[in-house]
């Protein structure tokens, strides 16, 4: 195979989005547009990738690392200038490259590799990926001859009325010759209202000059969105759910609604999974079979085991294994793990805790910097007071033991294998295995004080 390079334009302010977030950097599904492109590319056999970085170059550079190399267009003077940008690395060299904006999300490697098969099979200097619009207003048309050749690309304000009726356009993304691009780059000139050099020149004068161009169509007008506004932004959202969860779904996920679910690009879930309407699964959740999440739950960036229900909870950053129970209304903050077998109930929180297999929670607790062992029962409203002002210090309950309701306990302390903290107790040193402690106040019951309290108050009336 030939070589094959692509060239990234992630230069442009992207000044219509009228945000401080650098525009090929703003999520779509939360996943940066750029690195949508990069990802997509990377599923491509290419010899080398150079993106044109600009505004924000260092948070590019950040966001993609080493799946690219990087040239600096200082000044934005058009996308043919920006393209120039990575002539110290590629104008010398013989293949074929592919030229693709970073505020594309949408695109396939699908389609671009069809793009380059085609270049390939023409034989061409240049092919310019189109698509069929239903509205092609503002687009430049592709004007092709009768063999199916482009003539040239038409912009939408210097197109006649017959040109404007041509519904194939030109997306942005396109093949070159390596070595005739970088030649005839130096021939662009500026003489434009905006006084930039723009790409699509290139192809006027490959063309005049006698060179074959074409044009391969995309199936899907939707992989041509280029984002430039929040308008778009919200566009490229919507098709990218739409693609992510008809992915899941064919791949044997139940969604419930899934006009009402988002799940992000690098999320995976397992077969027979049932996701129910408005839940959010961002980053890289990983989610096995046969559980149920949601419905308006939140996941970010955690690990859920097979045949665990999550319901009405947010969990972030931690790991929760099979066969658990999750909520309603429960928050399992970072750095948590959950065991096999484990119920987690309403209105409890889990933080930077671990829980043994099969142990208990049901609710109204706060479980922080602890770890509890297997078979433990926290009952309702107890407490892990971790925290003195100053420090976080641990707790630690072990196998088997039962701590109930209202207890406090006092970190550090441990709670031994087997032992029992009776309700309402505020537990401040260690409790051998096998115990029973109780901390707590002696009841006194003062006889007929209701009756004298009464008395009390009628007299002084």
């Amino acid at each position: 195979m030939e070589n094959r390079f692509a060239v990234v334009l992630a230069a442009g302010q992207g000044t219509r989005m009228k945000s401080k977030l650098y525009k090929v950097l703003h999520p779509v599904c939360g996943k940066p547009m750029v690195q949508h492109v990069a990802d997509q590319l990377s599923k491509l056999e290419l010899s080398k990738v150079v993106t044109i970085v600009g505004h924000g170059a260092e948070m590019v550079k950040a966001q993609l690392g080493d799946k690219s190399e990087y040239a600096l267009q200082s000044e934005q003077l058009g996308t043919a200038h920006a393209v120039m940008q990575a002539s110290s690395q590629l104008q010398d060299l013989e293949g074929t490259t592919i030229v693709v904006c970073g505020d594309t999300p949408l695109i396939t490697s699908d389609t671009m590799e069809n793009l380059l098969a085609h270049h390939s099979e023409t034989k061409s200097k240049a092919t310019i990926l189109t698509v069929k619009a239903e509205d092609p207003a503002g687009y430049g048309r592709i004007v092709r001859n009768e063999e199916g050749l482009v003539e040239k690309i038409v912009e939408h304000k210097d197109a006649s009325a017959e040109e404007r009726a041509i519904d194939e356009i030109n997306t942005g993304t396109y093949c070159f010759d390596n070595k005739m691009l970088f030649d005839t780059l130096s021939k662009v000139t500026n003489d434009n209202v905006q006084g930039e050099y723009y790409l699509p020149d290139v192809i006027e004068i490959l063309k005049n000059a006698g060179e074959t161009v074409s044009a391969y169509q995309a199936d899907s007008f939707e992989e041509s969105l280029g984002v430039n506004d929040r308008a778009a932004l919200s566009e490229a959202e919507k098709f990218m759910k739409r693609r992510i969860n008809l992915f899941h779904m064919k791949n044997g996920v139940t969604l419930i609604d899934p006009e009402q679910t988002y799940i992000s690009a690098e999320a995976e879930i397992g077969r027979d999974t049932v996701i129910y309407p408005g839940t959010i699964i961002k980053g890289k959740t990983i989610i096995g079979e046969d559980s149920e999440i949601g419905a308006n739950s939140e996941i970010k960036d955690s690990v859920i085991g097979s045949r665990t229900v999550i319901r009405q909870s947010v969990v972030h950053d931690s790991e929760i294994g099979s066969d658990a129970a999750v909520g309603p209304f429960a928050h399992i903050r970072p750095q948590s793990s959950i065991a096999d077998e484990v119920k987690i109930g309403n209105f409890v929180e889990v933080k930077k805790s671990a829980m043994g297999k099969g142990s208990k929670a049901s609710h109204l607790s706060y479980i922080g910097d602890a770890e509890i062992g297997a078979d433990v029962n926290l009952g309702c409203g107890s407490i892990t007071v971790n925290y003195d002002g100053k420090n976080k210090a641990l707790t630690k309950v072990e196998d088997g033991a039962f701590i109930g309701c209202n207890s406090n306990l006092i970190a550090p302390v441990t709670v031994g294998k087997g032992a029992y903290v009776a309700a309402g107790s505020t537990i401040t040193e260690d409790v051998p295995g096998q115990a029973l402690s109780v901390a707590r106040a002696r009841q006194v019951n003062k006889e007929d004080y209701v009756g004298r309290l009464s008395m009390n108050q009628n007299s002084n009336t």
